[in-house]
């Protein structure tokens, strides 16, 4: 259930039917042990972990975000490559090579122009060659890539924020729904002992001829009930408590616990800023909005570069080479001295027909730029309606806060009222147990509307540009 629109339930089990209650009961009692072993279990040195504590080491640990960071470094390591296009290329080639001839006695060579006779069996032949290229201008795409590239390592950068402010919004989330699961359980806990101080009467009056055994029983049953619905409650507990862990990438080793502060109606009932107000700073501060904003830069830059495909390049070589055979005549040093190479030229190259590549370059960057609106506005689009989600449901549950206040005063009036005339004999069962559930329902609604309301308003603020305080 997504803790947006609806907090877990204080109880999410179904009640027998009074019928059957008597039946049941011996099944929750073992139920409820089970449960109580397991939760039982002590949990000693549980280290605290602030919501603060729980955002800032997320941001370093998280995994998704270290990825995006090693995109980043990625992104910096083309830039340089981009940059070192600029330069000349120089490059150094050797080879060597044996040739042996086992049945020829004489053999004649031509080597740079000259004949060499030689007998010999066995010869070795090397070759050295130096090499430069230089790209002196290819219609300025060189320079354009890095700018295009410095444009998507900024692209890039907005990605990891966009993650780091998505796991502390998932973080905010699960923190609200763990304080949520412990006022439940507190509720639940006193809940249970006014069950069992009833349950106790009720024993009292039954020994007294004043109720009967099935009246006696579904008092029973109902202190089981509040008795599951602690034990419901601490499940509950843990298991955000797995979820939150597993977002910070904790060892399943790791001791943890939370606090947090129980939120006062003070801040419940702090005023909410308009949803055109928050979506206006939002605009200016969200990192998918920029992101996607640059792209658009991106798009129109990928088409400038694409339309410099139909420019001449123009570009310069230059070589060394030199070589040597063991069959010739002359000796190592003055074979190298004569056959010593040395060239340079320019190159020009004028594309006249490229099957449409450059064509087809500068229609896909075009297409590219489209489909980059498209995302931006698709982005602000999706940014709106959370903004607007977040919004509605901040105001309808402050107000539904407001209303189950006044609601839950009237039940604990009521159930405590009617409490003392059950212990005195002037009411029954049936309408003990309504009032119970009556007062349950009552807490529910106000813990519920409490939590949303106050996760509510700190995700408004929080897509403002503030940080999350709880």
């Amino acid at each position: 259930m997504s803790s947006r629109n609806k907090f877990v339930s204080l109880r999410t089990f179904n009640k027998p039917n009074a019928v059957k209650r008597e039946l049941r009961i011996m099944n929750k009692i073992i139920s409820i042990l089970a449960l109580m072993c397991l939760l039982s279990i002590p949990m000693l040195g549980q280290e605290q972990w602030t919501l603060r504590r729980c955002l800032d080491y997320a941001k370093e640990n998280n995994l998704q975000i270290q990825k995006n960071r090693i995109s980043e470094e990625e992104g910096k390591v083309t830039l340089w490559q981009n940059r070192g296009a600029l330069f000349p290329s120089l490059s150094f080639s050797m080879n060597q090579s044996v040739g042996f001839r086992p049945f020829e006695e004489n053999t004649a060579l031509v080597q740079n122009g000259q004949v060499t006779m030689t007998s010999n069996k066995f010869t070795e032949q090397g070759s050295y060659g130096l090499n430069a290229n230089w790209t002196i201008w290819n219609g300025g795409i060189n320079h354009k890539n890095i700018k295009a590239q410095k444009l998507q390592n900024q692209i890039t950068e907005l990605g990891t924020q966009q993650s780091e402010l998505s796991i502390q919004e998932q973080i905010a989330q699960l923190y609200v729904q763990i304080l949520y699961s412990i006022e439940a359980k507190k509720v639940n806990e006193q809940l249970s002992e006014t069950a069992k101080s009833q349950y106790e009467r009720g024993q009292q009056m039954f020994n007294q001829g004043l109720i009967s055994k099935a009246d006696l029983s579904q008092l029973e049953a109902q202190w089981q009930d509040t008795q599951y619905d602690i034990v419901n409650s601490e499940t509950q507990v843990l298991n955000f408590k797995r979820q939150l862990k597993s977002l910070l990438e904790l060892s399943i080793d790791t001791p943890f616990d939370v606090t947090g502060t129980e939120p006062n109606e003070e801040q419940v009932l702090a005023p909410i800023p308009s949803a055109q107000s928050i979506y206006e700073q939002a605009l200016k501060s969200r990192p998918e909005i920029r992101s996607a904003e640059l792209s658009i830069d991106a798009a129109d830059m990928s088409i400038d570069i694409a339309r410099r495909g139909f420019y001449p390049t123009i570009g310069m070589s230059a070589s060394a080479g030199d070589s040597h055979y063991t069959a010739s005549n002359d000796d190592l040093g003055k074979q190298m001295k004569t056959n010593l190479n040395l060239s340079a030229g320019i190159n020009l190259s004028v594309p006249i027909f490229d099957n449409r590549r450059n064509k087809s370059a500068v229609n896909k960057a075009k297409l590219q730029k489209v489909n980059s609106k498209l995302d931006l506005q698709d982005k602000k689009n999706a940014l709106a309606s959370t903004i607007e989600s977040y919004w509605l449901n901040a105001n309808s549950n402050q107000q539904r806060f407001i209303a189950a206040k006044i609601k839950l005063q009237s039940a604990e009036t009521t159930y405590e009222l009617l409490n003392a005339q059950f212990k005195n004999g002037l009411k029954n069962i049936v309408e003990l147990r309504q009032e119970h559930d009556n007062l349950i329902r009552a807490k529910q609604d106000e813990l519920q509307s409490k939590y949303t309301t106050l996760l509510n308003m700190q995700l408004l603020k929080f897509y403002s540009g503030e940080e999350i305080h709880l």
